[in-house]
């Protein structure tokens, strides 16, 4: 026994591992490590330390507010082990430098991660390297911990994650219904007068045979330019922006009969006739962040919000919508009470408004220091030689049949139609090669849907054809243009390749004419499923995963469901 021990201890001292963020679960794992007897830990982390973290990631306090999260957690975890090496950098771990060369003179890499794009990225980079990889997770009480080796076990992207929640356009922009659909609309607008915006989320009412219009119905009065060129014309006045979005809009709006006939109609605001008094349950007693604000409130932060960011906007270019900036995360509190309150829909709080915005479920300091304890265990296996030792544990929210609060399981085999860790990696996606353009086929689906960084893409026809190069300025002219004009048409093979990721894919384009469900532009389909240029698109049934008994299968099975979507 003190053999095997001074061997592990061995092995450990001589290791040279990677954690991937030092956030929830990153600080706890980089105490655990350097008190395991790590001496030699790479940390990335681009973070920098908020007051709102210090609640739960205990390597940081009140002095280190503003200071990058990576250098902090090294200096704290180093007083635990001095003899410890950590090297830290502060930086994203999606830049070209961290390349599968980077990657590959690490023992083992852990993932600590908040995001879908850098898990992707390191799964990917520790694919290529050969590089075995420790992902976790925790979403409050829930948490997961998986090992993943190539060749051997599924890696992160094997089976489809649950895509994040939307809602149909002419919900938000017409038709609100619930508080979540008032704060998407204010978020929205947010961007379209000061951020990047985006045409396909432009908050003016829709004006195009919209539902409740009458094929024909006349339209022409309304002015068919964006909110922010309204806004510019108007030189972002306050009042004159609130009279649009709050009264004209909605006066529009109204117009519409038939949209109304089953629905409660909303009532256009005038600036000067607001409610002083908050008409919301709830609007006092508590701290002041969970004070629902009054209308007449609403409107004067709305205003000021609008002149602030004006002048940052004005001054700094671009703006990015950030729940922890005051004037950033007031505006869009006001803009989305001011429309509920329109649509006889309750208000919410600073604090219920950020939360749902942010998409913020709160974390468990207790979760992540048990996932961060399971985390350093599979790394001892896996450092030991014992990695068909290593399994995925889950961590549910109630103990299974069995009282048991640790659901551990063996880890399932890569799924053969994966498109990141297939030996020929291969997909399917359906679209309209008439009205889509290479600039979208570029950022919404190379690299948003399949997560690339620097994307080149290649018509397999025998000629060559290059429609997207990762070279600056290469084919910038063919971005505006359709994919049609390039020959790509139903059952065209695109060969692409990343060469930061070392990875390569070959898409197969189903065209359709149909438009997609739910306003999409594309969708991946299973190929085995798609005739011709029909074939309805069928998820990836996730395989079924082998138990003792039945019950204990069905334990796991409902722990594996709650911790799916698991991504903080």
């Amino acid at each position: 026994m003190a053999f095997l021990q001074e061997t592990q201890s061995n092995t450990v001292q001589g290791s040279h591992v990677m954690v991937v963020g030092t956030g929830g679960i990153g600080c706890e794992l980089l105490k655990n490590l350097v008190l395991t007897g790590f001496q030699n830990i790479s940390a990335i982390d681009l973070d920098t330390i908020d007051v709102s973290n210090l609640n739960r990631q205990f390597l940081f306090q009140k002095k280190h507010v503003g200071r990058p999260k990576v250098e902090v957690a090294k200096e704290t975890a180093q007083l635990f082990n001095p003899n410890a090496t950590i090297t830290a950098y502060h930086d994203s771990v999606l830049n070209s430098e961290y390349n599968v060369n980077f990657f590959k003179q690490f023992s083992l890499v852990m993932n600590a991660l908040d995001n879908k794009a850098a898990r992707n990225h390191v799964n990917r980079l520790c694919l290529a390297a050969g590089v075995t990889l420790i992902e976790s997770g925790s979403a409050g009480y829930l948490g997961q911990v998986t090992v993943i080796r190539k060749g051997v076990s599924e890696c992160y992207e094997c089976q489809p994650k649950p895509a994040a929640k939307t809602y149909p356009g002419c919900t938000i922009r017409n038709t609100p219904s619930e508080p979540i659909h008032c704060i998407v609309w204010a978020k929205h607008l947010f961007n379209q007068l000061f951020g990047e915006p985006d045409t396909d989320n432009d908050v003016s009412p829709e004006t195009e045979k919209e539902e409740g219009m009458e094929s024909g119905e006349d339209d022409s009065h309304v002015q068919r330019i964006s909110t922010r060129q309204w806004a510019e014309n108007n030189d972002y006045n306050s009042k004159k922006l609130f009279h649009k979005l709050f009264k004209s809009d909605i006066e529009y709006l109204l117009s519409m009969e038939k949209l109304w006939q089953t629905r409660k109609p909303p009532t256009p605001l005038e600036l000067g006739n607001l409610p002083g008094k908050n008409t919301s349950e709830g609007s006092t007693g508590g701290l002041a962040d969970q004070r629902v604000w009054s209308i007449s409130e609403c409107a004067q932060v709305f205003q000021d919000c609008v002149v602030e960011l004006k002048k940052e906007f004005t001054a700094n270019g671009e703006l990015v919508w950030d729940k922890d900036d005051k004037s950033r995360l007031d505006f869009v509190v006001a803009a989305a009470n001011l429309r509920s309150y329109a649509y006889s829909i309750q208000q919410k709080s600073r604090f219920d408004v950020k939360s749902m915005a942010g998409n913020i479920i709160p974390a468990i300091a207790t979760t992540n220091a048990v996932i961060a304890g399971i985390i350093v265990m599979e790394a001892l296996k896996v450092l030991a030689g014992e990695s068909h030792k290593c399994k995925t544990t889950y961590l549910p929210k109630y103990p299974n049949p069995y009282k048991k609060l640790l659901v551990a399981c063996t880890p399932n085999p890569p799924n053969p139609k994966c498109y990141v860790c297939s030996p020929k990696p291969e997909a399917t996606v359906k679209f309209n090669c008439n009205s889509v353009t290479v600039a979208s086929l570029q950022d919404k689906i190379m690299k948003k849907h399949f997560g690339m960084v620097a994307p080149d893409v290649e018509i397999d026809d025998g000629k060559g054809t290059i429609l997207l190069s990762s070279e600056e300025g290469e084919t910038d002219d063919n971005l505006p243009k359709c994919v049609s004009e390039f020959g790509v048409s139903n059952g065209t093979r695109l060969k692409v390749d990343d060469f930061l990721q070392n990875m390569t894919l070959v898409i197969t384009i189903v065209h359709t004419d149909t438009p997609l469900e739910d306003e999409k532009e594309f969708e991946q389909v299973n190929e085995d499923d798609v005739e011709g240029d029909t074939g309805a698109p069928m998820p990836i049934s996730s395989r079924k995963r082998k138990a003792s008994t039945d019950s204990e299968q069905q334990a796991t099975k409902k722990a594996r469901k709650d911790s799916n979507s698991i991504e903080i």
